[in-house]
């Protein structure tokens, strides 16, 4: 007899309950990481017209099943956008980029009217924070933001070996105070060099599927 991961048990569930809020000849904002590839493989039940990836692990696993790939660019304001979170507060702000995607999770995010977040309830968090927050740099400016972000009290830790799908690096940064999200991305951002950072408080979800032994559970921000 096979025994299902629980936490797997409880992703697949979030993500049979995001097909809900899909429709027919939808183009698709799709995220990146282990709950998104539950979701991808239920895709084949929906008529997608195409969707938009936040990562090229993402659009390979979608071209793999034959669902065109769009550029942003070409299909301007999507309707709806399917992710997961490291964290997720009671507001729906979120702590993202784990995966190392954040830059264009945050831009479809972006260019979507609605943000649904897939979680199980080992994500859920009172406040951000415990979960360090990922900072996509340009190269050159590895060290001198690396400096800054130990001047607001983080411990920046260069993530080795890693590139972005835009070149980039990752520095995953502990003890960072979020207990006011947006302001504390704005921060992040305004530092010379910082592509991106993995706090989603402009881009919060609008909408979080909670799953948890006893179901998925729909909360609306």
């Amino acid at each position: 007899m096979t025994t299902i991961d629980p936490k797997l048990a409880q992703k697949q569930a979030a993500a049979k309950a995001a097909l809900a809020y899909i429709e027919d000849g939808m183009v698709l904002g799709v995220g990146t990481g282990s709950t998104v590839n539950c979701l991808i493989e239920l895709l084949p039940q929906v008529q997608l017209k195409g969707a938009v990836a936040s990562s090229q692990v993402t659009e390979d696993k979608l071209k793999a099943l034959g669902i065109e790939i769009y550029d942003l660019n070409s299909v301007g304001q999507l309707d709806l956008y399917i992710d997961g979170a490291d964290e997720i507060d009671g507001a729906g702000n979120m702590i993202k980029g784990g995966g190392g995607a954040l830059t264009r999770e945050k831009i479809v995010a972006a260019a979507s009217s609605q943000f649904v977040c897939m979680v199980d309830d080992s994500k859920i968090v009172s406040q951000l924070g415990k979960f360090p927050v990922a900072i996509e740099v340009l190269p050159q400016a590895r060290s001198y933001v690396a400096r800054e972000l130990v001047k607001m009290g983080g411990e920046p830790v260069y993530r080795e070996g890693f590139v972005t799908d835009y070149g980039n690096l990752i520095l995953d940064t502990y003890e960072l105070d979020v207990s006011n999200p947006a302001k504390l991305e704005q921060e992040i951002n305004n530092i010379v060099g910082v592509v991106c950072n993995g706090i989603f408080a402009a881009q919060s979800a609008s909408v979080m599927l909670k799953a948890s032994d006893a179901g998925v559970e729909t909360v609306k921000f």
